[in-house]
């Protein structure tokens, strides 16, 4: 056989084939790759603690989901969690009013990210049957981003399963650099204007001071 080198030698190399730059996580942009959106997802779905804004007759229905018969713990949903901050999904069940609506805001702004809403019940996701009342608010949607609906009035147990179900679905197609990494929320968005802080005393009034009283006309001045 005749090799030649300077023939092989004078041959183009092939270039190299770029691969695409794989996904990223968020944060994790330089440390976590692609696969890992499949674990970290298959973890919440499966570990979502719950809590349970029961506010009408819905919130039965929710704890006979949460009973031996139905046992919605198989899915791997923890119901009672034991306050916003350690709960990963809020299931909103009942009526919501304008004056409990500002609480309902309130406590899933101090939920950790991610946290998901089930909206469950008729009067949940519109109104329901008080939809024309002046004190009803037209669907928990209205305060707060909601990814399930759940219909009825009320739901069967049942339904609830079906909703969870599809909010696990969604969690497992979900990536965090999708939904965090183009838009990140500012200070001024994350701080509630629910509860005003307490008025400043001004330069001449102090803390306990109140304003000065004419003692003639019984006039503050």
């Amino acid at each position: 056989m005749d090799v030649n080198p300077s023939a092989a030698s004078a041959s183009p190399a092939p270039e190299p084939v770029l691969l695409p730059e794989p996904k990223r996580l968020g944060a994790l942009a330089r440390l976590a790759p692609e696969p890992m959106k499949v674990i970290l997802n298959w973890g919440r779905r499966y570990s979502l603690w719950v809590f349970n804004f029961g506010l009408a007759c819905c919130a039965i229905e929710f704890i006979a989901a949460s009973m031996a018969r139905h046992d919605f713990i198989r899915l791997g949903v923890i119901p009672f969690a034991p306050g916003p901050r350690q709960a990963d999904l809020m299931v909103v069940s009942g009526t919501v009013t304008d004056k409990m609506a500002p609480a309902v805001k309130r406590l899933y702004e101090q939920m950790p990210e991610p946290k998901y809403v089930i909206s469950f019940g008729a009067c949940s996701n519109c109104g329901g049957p008080y939809w024309d009342s002046y004190s009803v608010t037209k669907g928990v949607d209205q305060i707060i981003p909601v990814d399930v609906y759940v219909p009825g009035c009320p739901p069967r147990p049942e339904a609830l399963l079906q909703g969870i179900l599809k909010l696990q679905e969604k969690i497992a197609r979900e990536s965090l650099g999708e939904r965090y990494g183009s838009s990140r929320p500012s200070t001024a968005a994350l701080r509630s204007g629910l509860v005003q802080p307490p008025a400043a005393p001004t330069a001449g009034q102090g803390a306990g001071e109140g304003p000065e009283a004419d003692p003639d006309s019984g006039v503050a001045r």
